[in-house]
């Protein structure tokens, strides 16, 4: 079929109206993308824009819903990466994925391996690791064990597999400097103009706004899985793309609550909270904050801000943490998640499916799994109050079910989502902790749960959001505590919490050493 769309000179892969369909979203909606040759093209846009998706269709991770990609004239399509390989295509991911329990060589031939008649050869894989690895400046022994690096030479060995191939033509990196220290950047950006000297193509995504105005060649930014604008980085400057990508697009209704927040009673309180990083530096860095009864409390940064991280410390799951933590004035020793469970906190996670349910068990067991005490009469289990509760529950957070006995997995996304949330609350908790609540679901079921959310707090329940999505922590937050690279880089509170204000803060941190 002879191709009805011309490349452009100078453009080495063309996506055409691109979109991509998962259940209950679409990620993509008809995005055309141009990799400019021998330049670096930064793809921008905030957490769920939809870059990812759109790198991982052209390195054959995914398939298209619809829309073609084109290499020169040809139309292309990768059913695998191995395939999208062979077309000079490779890509390094954020989450790395290399095999922890292999040795440096190994790793980077994984799938390449050379062959001295019919075995391995692995002196020339050991010697050629080597080589690259000098090239990166990391010269790290070939036959050490991936598990014994730390994630910054982790990365840099990801990217070595990457430049073995002899046939690259297209280089992707989404978010490469994540875990990075700045003297490492320098060598990545040293290494990016080797390649681009080869006329290898680079696409680059990365939160970092200097970081992009110092490599970058060429900017996209995505908004909601749509393209919103392109343009040649030596005619933008950072306020020009913090515009483009927060948009004047839907937000949410904001509640008013005029309440006087310094004279509120203080239930949480956190001091100089730090949390080591194997390998050196901090995943949090002495962050401070108070949570008030009744409060909603936003925490708002990119990927790696170290948010997550500030709920583990509190539930127990990270013992390794320094800092006070006060419960209602007093200082807590933290041992277990049982144990915060019993002073009342209650955690709702973000990866519902692995952490929040039981994929086996019905919605009904889901629903009363963490507050299963209460049903407990001697050895027995009161079926009937244990029934009872959750019928209460289901009505109270409306979550649609035709009958509880139902296995979770029946439910909708967002459904789902309110199960997670209704077992949190059944354990009667003083301090609820909800991680991306409204992670992967629609809009009609995310302004239920922000409901939820308001209605719970109006009774005096106090919360802390992690939300990465602008709007939703916008209308939700009564205060937002902003974190970049582990350090708080802003509190905002009222009519100070905007979109430019958040996105400047989250963007302010600096590269671990």
């Amino acid at each position: 079929m002879e191709s009805t769309v011309k490349c452009r000179e100078g453009v080495c892969l063309h996506a055409e109206q691109i979109d991509k369909i998962y259940p209950g979203t679409k990620a993509l909606d008809h995005v055309s993308f141009d990799v400019l040759a021998g330049k670096v093209n930064v793809l921008i846009g905030e957490n769920g824009a939809g870059k990812s998706t759109l790198m991982k269709i052209i390195a054959g991770i995914e398939q298209p819903s619809a829309g073609t990609l084109y290499m020169g004239d040809k139309e292309v399509a990768f059913k695998d990466t191995t395939e999208a390989r062979k077309h000079g295509i490779g890509i390094i991911h954020q989450e790395l994925s290399l095999f922890p329990n292999l040795n440096v060589y190994q790793n980077i031939f994984m799938a390449k391996e050379k062959k001295n008649g019919f075995v391995l050869d692995n002196r020339k894989h050991a010697q050629l690791a080597a080589q690259i690895l000098e090239r990166l400046e990391h010269p790290i022994s070939p036959d050490t064990l991936i598990g014994d690096l730390r994630v910054g030479q982790q990365q840099m060995i990801e990217i070595a597999r990457n430049l073995i191939a002899d046939d690259l033509k297209i280089l992707i990196m989404d978010e490469p400097t994540s875990s990075l220290s700045q003297q490492e950047v320098k060598i990545l950006f040293k290494i990016m103009r080797e390649l681009l000297a080869q006329g290898i193509s680079i696409v680059y995504i990365s939160h970092r706004l200097e970081e992009i105005m110092e490599i970058g060649d060429h900017v996209t930014i995505l908004r909601d899985g749509k393209y919103v604008a392109d343009a040649d980085v030596k005619d933008i400057d950072v306020p020009w793309i913090v515009k483009q990508m927060t948009g004047e697009g839907k937000s949410y209704p904001k509640k008013d609550r005029d309440i006087d927040w310094d004279k509120q009673e203080t239930v949480l309180e956190v001091r100089d909270l730090t949390l080591p990083k194997s390998g050196g530096g901090y995943l949090l860095n002495h962050v401070d904050f108070n949570l008030k009864k009744g409060e909603i409390l936003g925490i708002y940064g990119l990927m790696g801000a170290g948010r997550t991280e500030v709920f583990e410390c509190i539930m127990g799951l990270r013992p390794e943490h320094t800092g006070d933590i006060l419960l209602e004035g007093e200082k807590m020793e933290i041992h277990s998640i049982s144990e915060q469970i019993e002073r009342g906190f209650a955690l709702v996670p973000e990866d519902r499916q692995r952490e929040g349910l039981v994929q086996t068990m019905s919605i009904l067991k889901n629903i009363s799994l963490s507050s299963i005490k209460k049903y407990v009469k001697g050895f027995l289990l009161d079926d009937k109050l244990e029934s009872q509760r959750a019928d209460e529950q289901i009505k109270d957070i409306h979550i649609k079910v035709a009958d509880k006995n139902l296995p979770i997995l029946s439910l909708s996304g967002g459904n789902q989502q309110k199960v997670v949330i209704g077992k949190g609350l059944l354990t009667n908790p003083k301090i609820l902790l909800l991680d991306e609540p409204s992670r992967g679901i629609d809009i009609g079921a995310k302004t239920e749960v922000f409901d939820i959310i308001n209605q719970y707090a109006e009774k005096g329940l106090s919360i802390i959001v992690i939300s990465s999505e602008l709007k939703e922590i916008i209308a939700i937050a009564d205060r937002v505590m902003v974190l970049s690279n582990g350090i708080k880089t802003g509190e905002l509170i009222g009519d100070e919490i905007q979109e430019e204000s958040l996105v400047l803060s989250s963007y302010k941190g600096h590269h671990g050493q």
